[in-house]
């Protein structure tokens, strides 16, 4: 890989050198390097799709998966899918992402399906990165959509980022979950210049015992638009939390619609929305330590991103 494909695997996965254990890279529409392991399979769709399914082993434990993407072709457009069987028992990393670096004058553009089939009382971590660089001439556009399915007993931490240089995104999650599943989700955006960002989740809380934590965090600044849905449908005895909490800054826009229907007379759901500027006394007081306004405002912003 030269320079910059490193430095792309870097920002979205952490990663300096091709991992140990299971991984799969895609680079520009084609595979970069693929791994598997006893435990993790990882193989081409045999159904027409682009994509891979990844089989993970009942038991398997303390092993993680690494499925970067990284495009540098401007005008570069995919649909990939990619679905996940994890097995009964099993504890595992899985960390995603997509970088994009685009110099030329057309649009690129990833968008993943993903499909989460998390068999019962296994444990799943998901860390999902989104980067965008270039020239800004061509326009990055990422549209993740990510599938959920909880078995009786899962548990399922999801976690979204968008880093920086992203024109567009509509960011959908669905999940649905069984008899004492859980599901916490934690994302992170922060968009400036004309940017667009829309987020869309949609968790059925069908299951006894069940329960989600959904909480969104961003920052909206320049001319930047930003839209956060978030619905929880309790179907049972069950437990929801949705928050959004947004930074708005300069001439943005941000834009929250936090949604519960109880179908269950124990289902016990709550929803959070708060939308506001940097509080004045925030800036005053780290700029008598010696900040100037930007500094003070850039601490404040990766603070509360962090």
């Amino acid at each position: 890989m030269d320079e910059l494909e490193k430095m792309l695997l870097m920002q979205v996965a952490d990663l300096h050198k091709i991992p140990e254990g299971a991984y799969n890279i895609r680079k520009d529409g084609g595979t970069g390097g693929r791994n598997s392991t006893e435990n993790v399979q990882i193989v081409s769709k045999t159904d027409g799709k682009s994509g891979i399914d990844i089989i993970i082993k009942p038991n398997t434990k303390n092993e993680s998966v690494h499925i970067p993407v990284i495009i540098t072709q401007t005008g570069l457009k995919e649909v990939v899918y990619n679905d996940f069987y994890i097995g009964e028992n099993a504890d595992v990393l899985i960390i995603a992402g997509c970088g994009i670096h685009n110099c030329g004058q057309q649009e690129s553009e990833h968008s993943g399906i993903h499909t989460f089939h998390v068999g019962k009382g296994a444990r799943v971590r998901y860390v999902e990165k989104h980067y965008g660089g270039g020239d800004g001439n061509g326009e990055n556009v990422m549209n993740p959509t990510t599938e959920i399915f909880l078995d009786e007993g899962a548990h399922m931490e999801m976690e979204t980022t968008q880093i920086k240089g992203i024109d567009s995104t509509v960011r959908v999650t669905n999940a649905t979950l069984e008899k004492k599943a859980n599901l916490v989700i934690r994302e992170k955006i922060y968009t400036h210049g004309k940017q667009f960002a829309k987020t869309d989740f949609s968790v059925d809380l069908n299951g006894e015992d069940s329960g989600a934590d959904v909480v969104s965090r961003s920052v909206a600044a320049e001319h930047s638009v930003q839209e956060f849905i978030s619905r929880i449908n309790g179907n049972g005895k069950c437990h929801g939390h949705t928050e959004c909490d947004a930074i708005i800054m300069d001439s943005a826009r941000v834009t929250a619609v936090p949604e519960l229907t109880a179908n269950n007379v124990d289902a016990e759901l709550i929803h959070e929305a708060a939308i506001g500027k940097i509080a004045g006394e925030q800036l005053i007081k780290l700029m008598t330590l010696g900040l100037t306004e930007q500094e003070a405002e850039e601490q404040i912003i990766k603070g509360f991103l962090s």
